[in-house]
């Protein structure tokens, strides 16, 4: 069996690098690819109270079960099929079912923190940094925790102040040097994409 092809997707929060997973994978053949969101894997934080679930810095790699993320990766390139978590974000708990996820040929593994990891980082072939400007960010973050997550623009904000952007600075935007392929503005950026595309599917 080929060995599958792994690439690694980071960025900061917004930036797009779900766009251009997402993207990447509907481009390729169907059942030749799967997605791996590394925001599945947070830790559950049902032992605590909800006053002290708000107080958990969610960005720094600690609140993320990263190991896991890549025992995953191991077994889906072995070709075995895995279940990953899968994560309630308006309660900071896991749900008590996973959900399954089969091996295939190419597989993408999108996330604020995959490339600021060692472990995972060496797991890779390819390695993308999506790159957008901090106002876009927090534009889409604010839109996407106010639709999606059940925050109010209160927490929203504050989150962004006390954990967002230290933790951005700290891990995620260091973690830029590491990359292969640096990509400006996100899923705006065709021709990045096109050119992921084309690298993925000369390698099927």
């Amino acid at each position: 069996m080929q060995k599958a092809m792994v690439l690694g997707i980071a960025g900061g929060s917004g930036s797009g690098k779900s766009t251009i997973a997402r993207a990447l994978l509907a481009a390729l053949p169907h059942g030749s690819g799967v997605l791996l969101e590394q925001d599945h894997y947070y830790r559950s934080q049902g032992h605590r109270s909800p006053e002290e679930r708000e107080q958990v810095n969610y960005d720094h790699p600690d609140a993320i079960e990263l190991s896991l993320l890549g025992e995953h990766l191991d077994a889906l390139c072995a070709g075995r099929t895995i279940h990953r978590p899968s994560y309630d974000f308006a309660k900071h708990e896991r749900h008590s079912v996973g959900v399954a996820v089969e091996p295939a040929p190419v597989i993408i593994v999108e996330g604020i923190l995959v490339l600021a990891d060692e472990a995972l980082r060496r797991r890779f072939d390819v390695r993308v940094f999506v790159d957008t400007d901090a106002d876009l960010r927090v534009m889409r973050r604010v839109q996407r925790d106010l639709d999606e997550r059940g925050r109010t623009f209160a927490q929203v904000r504050a989150q962004y102040d006390e954990t967002v952007r230290p933790m951005h600075i700290a891990f995620v935007e260091p973690s830029k040097r590491f990359a292969d392929v640096i990509v400006p503005e996100g899923g705006d950026n065709r021709v990045a994409l096109d050119m992921l595309v084309n690298h993925v599917r000369a390698r099927l």
